[in-house]
């Protein structure tokens, strides 16, 4: 596509980071609470600068028992009105029960009524049920420039097409790699989509296939597992929730639910120092990246005959 990507200045973290590999380098998260919060974000959601310390901390210390991830959530285009109900949305990104949950309340306060803890499962019936994909871009300038400059944009573009299942949100992790976009319940994370190109990812997501250009990887996964499934996607058709991951051994094994597996060797290498965000001081980054995809054996799935 001749469309390109709104540019930052020379020096910005997603400049210096355009040679990183994009697979494995989603932000490893299970469960998710996104919250409207149309009003000022802090460096961090929850640092206290919006919700104030005592509810920040409560929340903190309940998402870190039950491992899901806080986010801030708002319609683009900057509005701060509020209605009379905020939406909170609660995914889980596991293929083998993702889901997506939409519930309203008043004030964050309610959240506390809320017991994350059954978002590690099956869709618990907390909220109404949202089957058409969610779609948030990380326009969290207040983290870095570059998520605010190149994220904005696309989520415009995005909102244009698919109207109120389009958010901005706040950090995703990995500025370097904006704009970024996360799909849910999958945990699909892209970078350095054109809007076009991110049309073409949440359309394909809709019809339950894997748009690969950008991916950087399902979240539910650590880095070896994310590399694995985007190198395996890109040998063999599998559709968003039939691959699973078993990244526990010395290579990951990637298993379609058609017994189908691959095991795929992956290795770290080094890359010259660059800054992770802007302004940070350079690092070297050491991605991981597949170097070989074998076919073992396929395994006849649980339940069917022979």
């Amino acid at each position: 596509m001749s469309e390109s990507v709104p540019q930052a200045g020379p020096t910005t973290c997603s400049v210096l980071s355009a040679d990183e590999p994009l697979p494995g380098t989603a932000a490893q998260v299970a469960g998710w609470v996104c919250i409207e919060y149309p009003g000022a974000w802090g460096r961090d959601v929850l640092d206290g600068t919006a919700l104030g310390a005592d509810l920040a901390g409560v929340l903190s210390e309940r998402a870190d028992a039950a491992g899901v991830r806080i986010m801030f959530i708002r319609r683009p285009g900057r509005s701060e009105q509020l209605g009379g109900t905020r939406t909170v949305l609660l995914a889980n990104s596991h293929p083998d029960h993702a889901w997506c949950e939409r519930l309203e309340i008043g004030d964050v306060t309610d959240l506390l009524d809320v017991d994350l803890t059954k978002i590690a499962g099956p869709a618990p019936g907390l909220g109404e049920r949202v089957d058409e994909q969610v779609v948030l871009v990380c326009a969290h300038g207040k983290r870095d420039q570059c998520c605010a400059v190149l994220g904005r944009p696309v989520a415009a573009a995005l909102a244009d097409q698919f109207g109120d299942a389009v958010w901005e949100c706040s950090h995703t992790g990995g500025h370097r790699f904006a704009p970024s976009m996360i799909l849910l319940p999958s945990g699909n994370t892209y970078g350095r989509l054109t809007p076009a190109e991110s049309v073409l990812a949440v359309r394909a997501a809709a019809d339950g296939d894997v748009y690969l250009p950008g991916l950087r990887g399902r979240s539910i996964w650590g880095p070896r597992g994310q590399v694995a499934e985007v190198a395996v996607r890109q040998v063999t058709t599998a559709g968003t929730n039939e691959l699973t991951v078993d990244e526990h051994g010395p290579e990951p094994v990637v298993a379609h639910r058609d017994g189908r597996r691959w095991q795929v060797s992956v290795e770290q290498r080094e890359l010259s120092a660059r800054p992770a965000s802007c302004g940070a001081d350079p690092k070297s980054v050491r991605p991981v990246v597949a170097v070989n995809v074998r076919e073992l054996p396929a395994e006849v799935p649980a339940g069917s005959s022979m």
